[in-house]
């Protein structure tokens, strides 16, 4: 089994930032392509970064300049810093991985629980 267990979300103002963070655990034997969405109220989940295990990025219009996805290997862990939040930005913001788990070796897709990210003043 493997977790994604996310953190960092909570209640900013426009203009503001947050850092989300995301841990994977459990029987890994490496991790592929990571990768952030959102879903606001009464809208479609919408795919908002990926980063390849060579750290190739990409991201949404709508965030492109304003968010960076990066992640740390050893840690398992992917971040997704947001700058000049924006109200549209109000999310819960989940964490997707695809594993190569142990001791199949076969890659099989994690999501997280979610974090809710609220851009209000």
């Amino acid at each position: 089994q493997v977790q994604l267990v996310e953190s960092g979300g909570g209640l900013v103002q426009p203009g503001g930032s947050l850092r989300l963070s995301c841990a994977a655990s459990g029987n890994i034997f490496s991790i592929r392509t990571m990768g952030w969405y959102r879903q606001a109220p009464g809208k479609e989940r919408e795919l908002v970064a990926t980063i390849t295990s060579g750290s190739t990025t990409k991201y949404v219009d709508s965030v492109d300049g304003r968010f960076t996805i990066s992640r740390d290997n050893a840690k398992n862990t992917v971040y997704l810093q947001m700058n000049a939040l924006k109200p549209e930005d109000t999310a819960v913001y989940y964490c997707n991985a695809e594993v190569v788990v142990r001791p199949s070796f076969v890659t099989l897709t994690y999501r997280g629980q979610g974090t809710l990210v609220t851009v209000s003043s």
